[in-house]
């Protein structure tokens, strides 16, 4: 035998320190301790790829297949054919390729007795990599071999962990794509990089994108021990080296993988920018690093679709406010054009009885003045009892005219009683609301002013009162302020609860009332000393068919100014029973 043959064997190799760090796992199953002490003395030093061995020892088949079943990551098994029978080995070797259905872990048969399972027919009939008698393997050639073996192992491990990981990828693409919102992406991507990587990490991802000319960073997701930054900005994170890996990585933009920590950066195509930062329990392969990128590649697709959801669910969200927003101006519009036609036509109605009254009935008396006035232009030419007699012929033209003025207060009386024949229905109406409808449909024709419309309505004042009629009532002062408030003025609206009834209350900063505006503010067909700002016309009813509306709901209708050019607030008061 030559001397290389020789195998030495130490006493106790287990007095050296453990390496530290990942290990190949070797299994070696042989019924002869010796070979067990010659093994691990054989590979003491041996290293690939920066990692030594972690040598497994099974004594039996039946100890083998045990040691099998529990460390599924063996390596490598240096397995001896011939044990508790002539066929052990064999028969293991079956158990692991059948029934563990391990296919990655690389056999190498030893046997001392080769004559009794020949080589060619094990290599044809069994899944073995590599077939020695015992005599043959030497300290160089075990070497040589579980060389060979570990970098096959090593590179069926990459295909299987590639598989996995395209396969995860290929199911995550799907899963990704269904999300509609950037939170639960987030957390979806954090989930299926854990899930590629098959590890328990804990992760952090950051969102930067452009919002109102300025660039925001928002913590979109985090897992482990980063979770309790989710929903904050990055400057809120307090550890500084993160903040910082962070901040460099979208600066860099690009990935950065590193023992302790791993660093991906995905662009979209919108111009969004995502950094996710990976802390995990070992450090990543080569195979981990491919599978990642592909991973990241397919995401910026995922967060564009989630973008345009958003985005398209907000244009959504503002087309349906816009059309109900429309929806209601359009219906308060036709109300409103309804009440006008209906005011219209009694206007019409009652000018053609007043123009009747005025051409038939005020005859006589303009027949007086007409006369008396030729009477005085004659005894004015004389030079006779000049003082007296005028003053009797004025006092006639007086009496005259004062018939003329009673008559037509009848008359406009009567028309006015028939034309403000309101009829009102009650029920709960939320005032508040109301007031909100008729501010929002007053607001066009105040910013053709540069007016500004505030309101001040809290939920939930209710009255019983007639809807329409209360509407009609409150355009009316709200239109008026309009009218009578310079360029640029402001209105506000108030609604209270005030004496056990509701208060609605609308100021302005127009031209105000004087004391005698005030007298005569609520009377038919009356003329204040105000003028509309922007040359509007005034009927002079407006405000005495507000009092008509309220004096029938039972409530009371007050002005209050202090004086000429100092606004007016006109205050009504509904009752809330």
């Amino acid at each position: 035998m030559a001397e290389d043959d020789i195998v030495h064997l130490i006493d106790d190799p287990g007095d050296r320190t453990p390496e530290q760090g990942p290990r190949w796992k070797i299994a070696v199953i042989d019924d002869e301790p010796a070979v067990h002490d010659g093994t691990r003395f054989a590979l003491s030093d041996y290293r690939l790829n920066g990692q030594g061995l972690e040598i497994l020892s099974a004594y039996s088949a039946a100890e083998g297949r045990e040691l099998m079943r529990r460390h599924a990551d063996v390596a490598v098994v240096l397995l001896d054919v011939i044990m508790e029978s002539d066929t052990a080995g064999l028969g293991l070797v079956e158990y692991i390729r059948n029934d563990l259905k391990n296919e990655t872990v690389r056999i190498i048969l030893r046997t001392g007795q080769p004559g009794q399972a020949p080589e060619r027919r094990v290599i044809v009939d069994y899944d073995i990599n590599d077939y020695k008698a015992k005599t043959e393997l030497t300290a160089d050639k075990l070497f040589t071999s579980l060389t060979a073996a570990l970098r096959s192992y090593q590179q069926l491990q990459r295909m299987v962990e590639t598989r996995r990981g395209l396969e995860i990828i290929i199911e995550a693409a799907s899963t990704l794509f269904d999300f509609k919102s950037m939170q639960r992406l987030a957390e979806g991507v954090l989930t299926q990089i854990g899930s590629l990587l098959n590890v328990e990490c804990a992760g952090i991802l950051v969102l930067r994108e452009a919002q109102n000319a300025r660039e925001t960073f928002s913590v979109l997701a985090g897992s482990g021990c980063y979770s309790r930054f989710i929903g904050t900005d990055v400057s809120q994170i307090l550890e500084h080296d993160l903040r910082q890996l962070v901040q460099e990585a979208f600066a860099r933009r690009h990935h950065e993988f590193s023992p302790r920590r791993s660093v991906l950066y995905i662009r979209t195509v919108s111009g969004r920018e995502v950094v996710v930062v990976l802390e995990a329990a070992r450090r990543l392969s080569s195979t981990d690093r491919t599978l990642v990128e592909i991973f990241c590649s397919r995401l910026s697709i995922a967060f564009d679709n989630v973008i345009l959801y958003e985005q398209l669910q907000r244009a959504n969200t503002r087309l349906e406010e816009r059309v109900a927003a429309r929806t209601q101006d359009l219906t308060t519009a036709n109300r409103r054009l309804t009440a006008q036609w209906a005011r219209l036509r009694q206007a019409n109605t009652f000018k053609s009885e007043i123009l009747g009254t005025v051409a038939h009935d005020l005859k006589n008396p303009l027949g007086v003045i007409l006369g008396r006035t030729e009477i005085l232009r004659e005894m004015i030419a004389g030079a006779g009892a000049l003082d007296e007699n005028v003053k009797v012929q004025l006092g006639h033209i007086r009496d005259a005219a004062n018939r003329l003025t009673e008559m037509v207060d009848d008359l406009v009386a009567d028309a006015m009683a028939d034309a403000l024949d309101i009829t009102i229905r009650r029920e709960p109406v939320d005032i508040s609301l109301l007031v909100e409808e008729v501010a929002e449909a007053n607001r066009p024709l105040a910013a053709r002013k540069e007016q500004t419309i505030a309101v001040a309505a809290p939920p939930n004042h209710a009255a019983i009162c007639d809807a329409d009629r209360i509407r009609e009532a409150i355009d009316n002062l709200v239109s008026n302020a309009v009218k009578y408030s310079p360029i640029g003025g402001a209105i506000d609206l108030l609604v209270a609860q005030e004496q056990g009834g509701i208060l609605v209350q609308v100021s302005d900063q127009g031209a105000g009332l004087s004391p005698e505006d005030i007298s005569r503010l609520f009377g038919r067909f009356q003329r204040l000393s105000a003028k509309p700002t922007a040359g509007e016309t005034s009927t002079g009813l407006g405000l005495s068919i507000v009092k008509r509306i309220v004096d029938l709901h039972g409530g009371q209708i007050t002005v209050e100014s202090a004086g000429p050019g100092k606004g007016a607030t006109f205050k009504m008061v509904l009752p809330v029973t």
